[in-house]
């Protein structure tokens, strides 16, 4: 629910909008790149949605951001030589549109130019920041840890207030929200079930209502991190 979200600054857009050119069109489904390729580019987002997302050893898909305009992707492998893409990223509509940034150009620029390298760090802390509380859910809590945080982190990116709770307004199968915690549909569908028999959610065509956020933040032991890293977005 709150607007504080991750995306660059004003100066870090005006400078990547002033510094590079190349635009590309991804339809969906396809991939703007995929772990284990050679890092080249990293990309800014200027229209549609991504999922960026990693394959566990075992095969199970977990599905990390969702990511929109104005968000930078591929951008874990800045700086580092040789780099391969340690995520995949696909379009999840057809309105995907990025702009290209060719990855030794834009650490040249940013050595060039302390006061944005700056900037650029204060944004990269942030990130690594929420995704490591991401990773401790799913670590520290199990199964449930991971579901019940990921509802949180839901609430906080897509929720709307309503008269009954927090309306999650985002459509979701049982199976793209197993993605998110890393399990299957199966222990998922067996949890939400739960949950909605005890008035904790309630579920309407595909989207999710949270009736009581107190109970899942108690259930994990919530440390009410800033909404700034508690988000999926």
């Amino acid at each position: 629910m709150s607007s504080v979200t991750e995306k660059l600054s004003k100066e870090l857009k005006e400078f990547l909008f002033s510094s590079f050119e190349k635009k590309l069109a991804v339809k969906k489904g396809a991939y703007l790149f995929q772990e284990g390729m050679v890092a080249s580019e990293i990309y800014l987002i200027l229209n549609g949605s991504f999922k960026i997302s990693k394959v566990t050893p075992d095969g199970q898909e977990l599905t990390l951001r969702l990511c929109s305009e104005d968000d930078l992707v591929g951008e874990l492998t800045l700086f580092c030589p040789g780099a391969i893409y340690m995520l995949s990223a696909k379009a999840m509509d057809d309105k995907g549109r990025v702009l290209v940034i060719p990855k030794l150009e834009l650490e040249r620029k940013l050595a060039e130019n302390g006061q944005l390298a700056l900037e650029f760090m204060k944004w990269m802390s942030l990130h690594y920041r929420k995704t490591q509380t991401k990773f401790r859910d799913l670590i520290l809590n199990g199964r449930k840890g991971a579901l019940y945080s990921t509802l949180i982190r839901m609430s906080n990116s897509y929720g709307i207030l309503i008269e009954e709770g927090i309306l999650i307004n985002l459509p979701l199968t049982n199976q793209e929200l197993a993605n998110y915690c890393g399990t299957s549909r199966e222990v998922v569908n067996r949890m939400l079930s739960e949950l909605k028999k005890n008035g904790v959610v309630s579920v309407d065509k595909g989207r999710i209502t949270i009736h009581d956020l107190n109970h899942l933040k108690v259930e994990i032991y919530c440390e009410n991190c800033p909404d700034e890293l508690c988000r999926i977005d």
